[in-house]
């Protein structure tokens, strides 16, 4: 297949563009080049999405690139917008002018909370800016013939030089800083090499529709943060727990229980996503040092 990922210098667009080896990559960057014969896309420009995308001709468009800051999104409201919806706005219009599948990165944000292990039947209800305007993308891409929507939570992986919990954790406890995580914070941690595997599968056997892939473990971040120490044979006692009402430092409101039901995916993939600990020995075993 010809593919087109867009953000494929961040987190999950790197792992996508080194997973999909057998096919035909054009690797769409916004601001930093990872991969030689990446091209520059600014997707708020909608002439440009479009030439890009009717120059290639992909058979597939997988838009990962996004606002993912979620403070970010809550200060600059205007930038969110014009990245998450703007963006998604055209590059789903290119989609259907080339008659391209579109491959849509969502976010378990999108819910409130208030429940946890949300299926694809759950309605959405945004705390956040950043949820909402995720919530907003998911609305331009299901205006594209053959899309795929695939909600995901808590990315992490190794990245040349993007940050994420679990890389910002590893240097907090090799620098033996001691650090307070969240004990009432629920997430589905997410491997971006599984997520990218995932991914490519599912667009080989062209599902289309809503689907939530992500790790199949509901998880708090203290947990998580724990299961990263004993992992990768650091001191967990470094890590000591705090309540989300005690943390000053977040601008935006986080969704208490975000995690993630994963049984529509698992019945449609050989490839299963991971659970914690499954993830964390993968990220260890694929260390780039």
């Amino acid at each position: 297949m010809k593919l087109l990922i867009t953000g494929s210098s961040g987190l999950l667009g790197s792992k996508l563009v080194e997973a999909a080896k057998d096919h035909e990559v054009l690797a769409a960057y916004g601001t930093k080049p990872l991969f030689p014969d990446s091209v520059r896309m600014d997707i708020t420009s909608k002439n440009e999405v479009l030439r890009i995308v009717s120059d290639f001709k992909p058979d597939v468009v997988v838009h990962t690139a996004a606002e993912t800051d979620v403070d970010g999104c809550e200060l600059n409201r205007g930038r969110g917008w014009q990245l998450n919806v703007g963006g998604t706005k055209n590059i789903a219009a290119a989609c259907a002018k080339v008659g391209a599948s579109l491959v849509y990165v969502s976010t378990d944000y999108v819910f409130d909370g208030e429940g946890g292990l949300y299926t694809e039947e759950d309605v959405p209800n945004p705390i956040n800016y950043y949820g909402l305007t995720k919530l907003e993308g998911e609305k331009q891409v299901m205006k594209v013939d053959g899309h795929l929507i695939a909600r995901t939570s808590v990315l992490y992986g190794w990245h040349p030089w993007k940050k994420n919990f679990a890389t910002w954790l590893l240097n907090s406890l090799r620098e033996q800083k001691q650090i307070a995580i969240v004990d009432d914070h629920y997430n589905s941690p997410t491997l971006a090499d599984n997520l990218a595997e995932l991914l490519l599968e599912a667009v080989k056997k062209g599902l289309t529709g809503l689907y939530h892939i992500a790790g199949r473990e509901r998880v708090s971040r203290f947990r998580f943060a724990l299961e990263i120490a004993r992992i990768f044979e650091l001191n967990g006692e470094l890590i000591k727990p705090i309540k989300m009402a005690e943390l000053k430092a977040w601008v935006a409101k986080r969704p208490r229980d975000s995690s993630l039901r994963v049984d529509k995916i698992e019945r449609q993939l050989k490839i299963k996503p991971l659970n914690v600990s499954e993830g964390l020995r993968l990220m260890k075993e694929r260390a780039p040092f």
